[in-house]
């Protein structure tokens, strides 16, 4: 008879146990310094510093070793850990027009350096208003907020909304936007440059028929845009010819445009990019090309806005630097600090993309 099988012929010993780990991650408890040196660009010795919590790494090196550990999968040390130091209130309009997330993102970012938990409140049309979201917010005790185009913008708001949450006291800092009126900071592009950019830029092509497409001339960045594409045309001796729409969008400046095109323009400032993509939209619904028949300068750079077709030439609001100043000044109010209660202005760029051209002959 055959030998009966034993226990190790019945289950063979597996000689290569399953890791139990995937191959591209290694276990949270054993880094490997070398793989979180070599994506931080740093040596092992600063990669150990950093995990240790010691001084003598600077804070760019050592945020650059925390993106390492984030990105390869690793939780950070509880040392390394930062512990909220408060909630801070971000009430921000729809998130469609993709400047918003922008700013959204960049300033989450910096507030939590400063060790706050930011609180996204945001504000689509016949959703939660601003008023509701102020008193949410100051239901939960928030450290400060942060208003980013807001009611602030609006000339028609009676700002005593903005002077109660000053007076509780409540930090509070308002971005693209002005009101004299309210003791607070404020954070703003230039949006008269920005007209006058646009407009120079448009007349250094040989455009001398150019059009303005901006929202109501009840906001402050419009009437700024305004007051600067109109100093524009008096410095070049040009006509003005001003189209406002109810609608900032695409649709908004599609309407806009069409108009303008019908008295023959050659070139177009807008006040957004969103309003930008419509006017070249209706150019191309009037069969005229862009740049070729048509010029268009947008506003604001948001992101993706270069892979358009054509590229869009826009002028560029600083959202990092504006983001930074944003939460500098809050976080100076929340530490009892009195900066100025003013506004803080900064300059935009003309990025030149491929939706600007010289005019065409005959044109």
């Amino acid at each position: 008879m055959p030998a009966r099988p034993g226990p190790s012929d019945r289950h063979p010993p597996d000689r290569h146990p399953p890791d139990r780990h995937p191959p591209d991650r290694h276990p949270p408890d054993r880094l490997r310094l070398a793989d979180l040196a070599r994506q931080a660009g740093v040596s092992e010795a600063t990669v150990s510093r950093v995990l240790n919590d010691r001084p003598g790494v600077s804070p760019d090196t050592r945020h650059a070793v925390l993106t390492a550990l984030d990105i390869l999968g690793y939780e950070r040390p509880e040392r390394l850990r930062k512990r909220s130091a408060g909630l801070v209130g971000l009430i921000v309009p729809e998130l469609e027009n993709p400047i918003f997330p922008l700013f959204a993102q960049l300033i989450e970012a910096a507030l939590t350096d400063y060790g706050y938990t930011p609180v996204l409140c945001s504000r689509p049309l016949g959703g939660v208003t601003e008023d509701e979201y102020v008193e949410m917010l100051t239901d939960r005790s928030v450290a400060g907020i942060i208003f980013v185009s807001g009611h602030h913008a609006d000339t028609t708001t009676d700002p005593d909304r903005y002077r109660k949450l000053v007076d509780r006291p409540l930090p509070i800092v308002l971005v693209n936007g002005f009101m004299p009126e309210v003791p607070a900071p404020f954070v703003s592009c230039d949006d008269r440059a920005a007209g006058q950019l646009a407009t120079a830029h448009l007349v250094a092509l040989g455009h001398r028929r150019i059009g303005l497409v901006s929202g109501p001339d009840r906001y402050v960045p419009v009437q700024r845009k305004l007051a600067g594409y109109q100093a524009a045309c008096a410095a070049y001796g040009l006509t003005e010819q001003v189209q406002l729409s109810q609608l900032f969008g695409v649709e908004g400046g599609h309407a806009a445009a069409a108009r303008l095109l019908e008295r023959g323009v050659t070139g177009i400032v807008c006040g957004s990019d969103l309003m930008a993509l419509g006017a070249i939209r209706a150019a191309r619904a009037a069969g005229l090309t862009v740049p070729g028949d048509v010029s268009v300068v947008g506003y604001d750079d948001s992101p993706l806005i270069a892979f358009t077709d054509p590229p869009l030439t826009t002028v560029r609001q600083p959202v990092r630097a504006m983001a930074n100043a944003t939460v500098q000044a809050l976080v100076d109010g929340i530490n009892g600090g009195s900066g100025p209660h003013s506004e803080y202005v900064f300059g935009p760029e003309l990025v030149v993309r491929g939706s600007t051209g010289p005019v065409t002959a005959g044109r």
